[in-house]
Formats: structure tokens, sequence, C-alpha cells
């Protein structure tokens, strides 16, 4: 004859391994470790790609600030300029940001000379339709106060998709370089 089975009630408690494994990844490792200060590269706008991008916000700057300054809201064409102007200064002042504080040097699961080609490669596309855009769209015949914005505007628009193009240019070395190793 069987012993009778307890309960679950009446059954007695087990006993529990309170072993705990926690693991860390090197990326969090890496992180924290060089997280404690901050870098600067006093460098990077002393090369054409920083002389290139300062001056891409400067007169990026200039290109959206001179239409935002007229009744440009009337007018589609400016809305589509304004769009490409504030959106690509943005990201220019952040990319700024990340190559003068060296972030990319930390984060180096991302692909930063393909961000930069594809960056910079979408940058003049746009800014370069922009500013056609924004070059055809001037006449006096629309409204002759707001002329002398739009016909500045369009001119920055112009000069700053060169430096784009210039930035592309050197992007694409950069990417190839990098490639080809």
């Amino acid at each position: 004859m069987e012993p009778p089975v307890p309960s679950p009630q009446e059954q007695p408690p087990r006993s529990r391994s309170h072993t705990v494994t926690t693991t860390s990844s090197s990326f969090t490792a890496n992180l924290s470790a060089s997280s404690s200060t901050l870098a600067y590269d006093r460098e990077f706008l002393r090369t054409l790609p920083g002389l290139l991008m300062v001056t891409e916000i400067v007169l990026g700057l200039l290109v959206w600030t001179l239409i935002a300054g007229t009744e440009y809201f009337l007018y589609p064409a400016f809305g589509w300029v304004m769009f490409v102007a504030v959106f690509y200064w943005v990201l220019t002042v952040f990319f700024l940001i990340i190559y003068m504080t060296m972030t990319y040097t930390r984060i180096p699961q991302v692909p930063w000379t393909t961000v930069g080609l594809c960056f910079n490669g979408s940058a003049f596309i746009l800014y370069l339709i922009a500013a056609i855009v924004d070059a055809a769209s001037v006449t006096k015949e629309l409204d002759s106060h707001n002329y002398n914005s739009w016909a500045a505007s369009s001119f920055f628009a112009f000069v700053v998709t060169s430096c784009y193009a210039g930035n592309t240019y050197f992007s694409f070395i950069s990417w190839r370089s990098r490639t080809l190793q």
C-alpha cells in the first residue's frame, strides 16, 4: 500500500535557490566608463568640412529667417523652402554638436561615415530643389514688399546648397576610404 499523498496545503515548503546571475553588455560598460568626461574637438572647426558645416548653419539660418519674416504662408512654395531650411538647419546643428563633442567615438555601433554621406547627400538634393523652387517663386508681381527678402533667401539657399555639395564630396571620400579598408 502506498503512503498517503499530502494535500497541497500540507506539503512542506521547498528550498529555493537564491542565486542571481547578472550580465553586463560591453556597450553599457564602455558607455559608463567613457561618459565621465566630455571631449571637445578643437580642431574640427579648422577643417574644411567643419568650416562648411558652420557656413551651412549661419547661411541656413539666413534662408529661413528671411522667409519667416514675410507672409510666406500665403504661398505654398515658400512653405516647402521653410521646411527644408529649418529641418536641415536643426540637423546640421545636431551633427555639429556630435562632431564637436566627439560623441561619434562613443557610439561605434553607428556607421558614422554612411550616416554623414546620407545626411549630406539628402541635404544637397533637397536644398537644391528648395533653392530652385525659391528662385522660381520670387516675382515682383506676388508682393513687392517681400521681394527683397525672398530674393536674398534664394541667393543664400544656393550658397548653402553648394556647401552641402562640398560636404557631400568630403563625406563620400571618407565613406569610400572606410569601405575599402
